[in-house]
């Protein structure tokens, strides 16, 4: 790897670990470049402005993270409603880099950034349909093999078990503890049992 996208990959990661504990709007230009310890010039040579940067975080930072932890296990599992127990109970109790008192960042950039501004919102959409078509193929397909019920709705189960997924984020961030999962995963288990 050159220097420049050395450099320019090292401003990403810790302009992210600030926007992660901080939130975006709170996290200043200058607050990155003193973490980075790279010169303004230098922050300014691989980003024209923060919004550029912000981008950047969630196209080359967050959607080949979410590719790898929230979509990957969906696409190796060969049972559906097992994998789908499975990738929740990894992302809310086990996975090292989302952490409980911070929530999921591509949720919290949702809330903070897509209603007034449009390049966040279309980069989040994008980052969120990829896990919600995912989702959605693997239960299509547990309904050809027989291993989920005929008559249930794909898109209308992915949307549920997403939608706890970020609501129980958000409890989460609010006890600072992930005992708050518990009762969570305990009911995604039986509403996925009956979905058999």
């Amino acid at each position: 790897m050159k220097k420049a996208e050395a450099t320019r990959l090292t401003i990403l990661e810790k302009a992210f670990e600030l926007v992660y504990v901080k939130g975006y709007q709170t996290t200043s230009i200058d607050d990155i470049i003193a973490t980075t310890k790279v010169t303004k010039g230098a922050f300014y040579y691989h980003f024209k402005n923060k919004d550029e940067m912000g981008l950047a975080i969630i196209n080359e930072l967050l959607k080949p993270t979410l590719a790898g932890s929230f979509i990957g296990p969906l696409q190796a599992g060969a049972d559906p409603l097992t994998a789908i127990y499975g990738l929740m109970y990894n992302l809310l109790m086990e996975n090292e880099f989302l952490k409980v008192e911070y929530g999921c960042p591509a949720a919290n950039l949702t809330h903070e950034m897509t209603s007034w501004n449009a390049d966040f919102n279309k980069a989040l959409n994008e980052l969120t349909q990829q896990w919600i078509d995912t989702m959605i193929d693997l239960i299509e397909r547990g309904k050809a093999n027989g291993a989920v019920r005929k008559d249930v709705n794909a898109r209308q189960i992915t949307m549920f078990v997403l939608s706890g997924y970020w609501g129980i984020r958000n409890f989460g961030k609010l006890e600072k503890s992930k005992e708050v999962y518990l009762p969570y995963l305990n009911e995604l288990k039986n509403y996925l049992e009956a979905l058999r």
